[in-house]
């Protein structure tokens, strides 16, 4: 039998999950959490084969508690469940080791599928989720953007601060902001990495 505990913070999506994988003859569940920190509690006192996480939970997320598993050298393995395709959300989730990140609205059927194979050893991750976080967000605030492009265009920090009423050291900060978002050390690099991506 496939042992599988539940954290969703949703008592009837919770319910309606459990009772439908309760019906797969080769699973059972052993256990169901209505926050992140119950499903830790459940999981190290239960020992399940596998956990579904709800991403966004009260005290805390389905990635805070995936992380804290792989911390500790938890056998279980988890698939994270969500309704957001957040960008980054996916990200964090592949580095906290999950072995599957699936869309909530896919079957249950699908899910009990994809439950096996995590089994097997092999990582579900629904293509939707994973195209959404190559389709990168522009880390720049429109202010920001505005700030990097005039200095694209070869405007002085003086020249920028004039033309956007802003002081020079406030330009200046904002530039610091963009090297760090950008992860650059001058002008030159944000510039080229924000043309490149598409952000200005």
């Amino acid at each position: 039998m496939i042992r599988i505990v539940i954290a969703e913070d949703q008592g009837i999506l919770r319910g309606a999950l459990g009772s439908l994988l309760d019906f797969e003859e080769d699973m059972e569940i052993v256990g169901q959490a209505e926050n992140g920190e119950e499903a830790s509690r459940l999981i190290e006192k239960l020992e399940p084969d596998i956990c579904l996480l709800d991403i966004e939970m009260p005290l805390k997320s389905g990635l805070d508690v995936a992380d804290e598993l792989k911390e500790n050298g938890s056998s279980c393995k988890v698939i994270i469940l969500t309704t957001f395709a957040k960008p980054g959300y996916f990200e964090r989730a592949v580095k906290a080791g999950v072995h599957g990140y699936l869309l909530k609205d896919g079957s249950v059927a699908d899910l009990a599928a994809s439950i096996r194979r995590v089994m097997q050893g092999k990582r579900e991750f629904d293509e939707e989720l994973v195209m959404n976080s190559y389709n990168e967000d522009n880390p720049l605030t429109r202010r920001e953007q505005e700030i990097l492009l005039l200095a694209a265009s070869g405007k002085t920090a003086k020249e920028i601060s004039s033309q956007l009423f802003l002081s020079s050291g406030t330009v200046r900060n904002y530039m610091s902001e963009i090297f760090q978002k950008l992860n650059v050390k001058n002008k030159i690099e944000a510039i080229a990495l924000a043309e490149e991506k598409g952000w200005i």
